[in-house]
């Protein structure tokens, strides 16, 4: 399986939480959102400018920016 950053997903494409990068804060701040490894994620929608983007993510809809997007690898399936 392909393992991209959350980021690079298109809407309706769907994929599980291999790692979460950053550090600090906003690493706590992801994981307290529940994206945690193992976790299934689906890309809802990207912003008309590309930034944030909403994923689906354990029933419920989440908005993030990219940058924070961007730490987050996923394994598509």
């Amino acid at each position: 399986m392909a393992v991209k950053l959350l980021t690079e997903l298109k809407p309706g494409e769907k994929g599980r939480i291999v790692k979460i990068g950053g550090t600090g804060s906003i690493h706590q701040r992801l994981l307290d959102m529940g994206l945690v490894s193992g976790s299934e994620v689906e890309m809802q929608r990207v912003a008309p400018l590309g930034d944030p983007i909403e994923i689906r993510v354990k029933g419920y809809n989440l908005s993030l920016r990219k940058e924070e997007a961007a730490s987050i690898q996923v394994e598509v399936t």
